[in-house]
């Protein structure tokens, strides 16, 4: 096996673009990817582009008429069909959206592939994580869900666990979705409550469809305004002792920017030092629990277009290229002249928020019934663990 990672890229992914009024703004993929240049990440990891999804590919999770639908509101945007989730607010239909979707998700697939083949442990698609997408309608801001397609593939290449950790602040519900009822794939979201959030799902009690798969979903949902200290210490109070038990044969990741208190779209006050503790805790967690640390990183969320999601998600790639950035590292000017030039607004100056190392109380180190947070981590392992053979 590589010891590089790899580093799913194409430029064409950011015609992946609903209009220049809509938050999912692709500059923020290609800023994503200008900062990683800047800091020669590029030179730690292999840097590989891979060919869209095809038919059979998206079949995998999508529904043919759902494809269909997606290729017709692409060739004429006029055709979009409500129905299926195209021509909305959230997914406004414009030319190239099947060609565009499917690079990403096609990028997100051959990550796993080439992951499980040993070609290399860890690879990232930060341009990846559309988690909403369902098998028959486009959703939040997403068209195929190549986390899912990225899942499926690993099963049909033989993988008999396969666990899935979302971090976005919005819940994972369209890969929970494709996978309710098969206890072969472990998800684990983290996101702001169903009561102030998108998609108003992932609540303690969705817990997988009854039978074998019934334990196989499981939901954190944290209250608005949760910060660094809460977050981190959620996601150490439930994921680690999920993946100790289930053992998966890969670990796949996504991680949305959009927890950030910047962000425009939700509610919590997570740093982007946070941030970057729960992706070298998923990277660590990846060489702790699975064989060969096999991980498959995403992106997802994420709509503070210059000063969260470029740095963020370089973290993440330097992270899984073990070429981490340091958090008070200084951001190479030659990066800040490119969002200038891009944006006309003046790029952060560091590769913190000033919170490194972040500090958290281990669920361990006890329970506080007035804790809000606590109380969420509490209904979630209440819901979910014994159906495991976990003490809540």
């Amino acid at each position: 096996m590589s010891g590089r990672a790899l580093l799913m890229w194409d430029e064409a992914v950011t015609a992946y673009d609903f209009g220049p009024s809509h938050p999912m703004d692709p500059v923020r993929l290609a800023l994503t990817m200008g900062l990683v240049r800047a800091y020669g990440l590029d030179r730690a990891v292999d840097v590989v582009a891979a060919p869209p999804a095809g038919e059979s590919t998206l079949r995998l999770v999508h529904r043919e008429d759902y494809v269909r639908a997606v290729r017709a509101a692409s060739a004429d945007p006029r055709a979009a069909d409500q129905a299926y989730g195209l021509g909305t607010t959230d997914d406004p239909a414009f030319s190239g959206m099947h060609e565009a979707s499917a690079l990403i998700a096609g990028q997100s697939v051959a990550a796993a592939e080439a992951v499980w083949r040993g070609e290399a442990a860890h690879a990232v698609n930060f341009a990846g994580g559309l988690h909403h997408a369902m098998p028959g309608a486009a959703a939040g801001f997403c068209v195929y869900n190549d986390a899912a397609l990225a899942i499926a593939r690993l099963l049909e290449l033989g993988a008999e666990r396969v666990a899935y950790v979302d971090v976005d602040v919005h819940h994972g519900d369209g890969v929970q979705a494709a996978f309710w009822d098969d206890p072969r794939v472990l998800t684990i979201s983290l996101h702001e409550h169903p009561r102030t959030l998108f998609p108003q799902t992932g609540w303690p009690e969705e817990t997988g469809a009854d039978g074998p798969a019934e334990g196989s979903a499981v939901n954190v949902a944290l209250p608005a305004g949760t910060g660094d200290a809460g977050w981190v210490r959620a996601f150490h109070a439930v994921v680690p002792e999920l993946l100790a038990d289930f053992r998966p044969d890969v670990l796949v990741t996504q991680h949305g920017a959009d927890t950030h208190f910047e962000d425009p779209l939700a509610h919590l006050a997570v740093s982007l030092d946070a941030q970057r503790a729960v992706q070298l805790a998923c990277h660590d967690l990846a060489h702790e629990y699975v064989a060969g640390g096999k991980w498959v990183a995403l992106g997802g969320g994420g709509y503070a277009v210059v000063d969260v999601v470029p740095r963020s998600w370089t973290h993440l790639v330097g992270i899984a290229g073990h070429a981490p950035v340091e958090p008070t590292a200084e951001i190479p000017g030659e990066w800040r002249d490119l969002v200038y030039a891009r944006t006309r607004e003046a790029g952060p100056w560091r590769m913190t928020d000033g919170r490194w190392p972040v500090g958290w109380a281990s669920w361990d180190a006890g329970y506080d019934p007035s804790d809000r947070v606590d109380q969420a981590v509490l209904a979630t392992r209440r819901a979910a663990f014994p159906l495991r053979g976990l003490l809540a």
